[in-house]
């Protein structure tokens, strides 16, 4: 029995041509647009290894400067002040004095300066043994907002407040980069964890954290620095989606 042979002819229209096209052009665009955000992934990682390097580079330098330092007794104008049962006035007028010599040896600090010309100066250590995060923090000229966010991609960085270890409360910014650098780890910090600074004399003063909540970025309440005359530490940070900041309230411990 003879069989018949059909063979289907495909005919190929303008409008299938047209759709091959358009599949072809998605899949070109696809592919660029994956070697672009897989670009930008490694830069970004670049930046942020070399922003750590950096970072390091100062705590190791800052260090240095503390193990050489003699005697870390805040010296007041070469004379030794000592007050038995004296009044309260008498103890502000001494802490008032010791907050004068902290912010005349950060002025003296070395000043650095960022590529991009922003003038800056280490005036402390932040160390917090439950996340493992040790960090210089440093303090712009000027405070401004672009001064700012060019320092915080070099290390910690003071947002307001007067001088660290002093009575107030001293703000601390960083950046959240959802790893383990800079202030990642911030916000998985739970009340009781303890976080000591280290000023330019060598003191270190403990802080235990009391608070933690999540605020809108326009939202500076926890910058306040009516502490009823105590000392206190506020660390800042972004949420892991970037819409809202963490603030974490530390006391002294005493």
């Amino acid at each position: 029995m003879n069989q018949i042979l059909v063979t289907k002819k495909l005919y190929i229209t303008p409008e299938l041509k047209r759709k091959k096209k358009i599949y072809k052009f998605d899949f070109i665009i696809s592919i660029f647009l994956v070697c672009i955000l897989t670009s930008l992934y490694i830069y970004a990682e670049y930046d942020r290894n070399k922003s750590e390097q950096t970072s390091q580079q100062l705590l190791t330098e800052m260090n240095e400067t503390l193990s050489v330092t003699e005697d870390t007794t805040i010296a007041k104008d070469d004379v030794l002040l000592v007050v038995l049962d004296g009044t309260d006035e008498d103890y502000a007028a001494i802490e008032d004095r010791e907050a004068l010599n902290i912010a005349s040896i950060n002025e003296q600090a070395e000043r650095r300066v960022t590529t991009t010309g922003h003038g800056y100066r280490i005036i402390a250590t932040l160390d917090i043994p439950d996340i493992a995060l040790i960090y210089t923090v440093i303090q712009g000229d000027t405070g401004s907002v672009e001064e700012t966010e060019e320092l915080l991609k070099i290390s910690p960085a003071k947002y307001h407040g007067g001088e660290p270890n002093e009575v107030g409360n001293f703000c601390i910014v960083g950046h959240n980069y959802r790893n383990t650098k800079f202030f990642s780890k911030v916000p998985t910090l739970a009340i009781g964890s303890v976080v000591n600074l280290t000023d330019l004399t060598g003191r270190v003063i403990s802080y235990e954290v009391y608070d933690k909540h999540t605020v809108d970025p326009t939202d500076t309440r926890d910058t306040t620095q009516l502490t009823g005359g105590k000392k206190e530490l506020t660390l800042i940070t972004c949420t892991d989606d970037s819409k809202q900041r963490v603030i974490v309230r530390c006391k002294e411990i005493k």
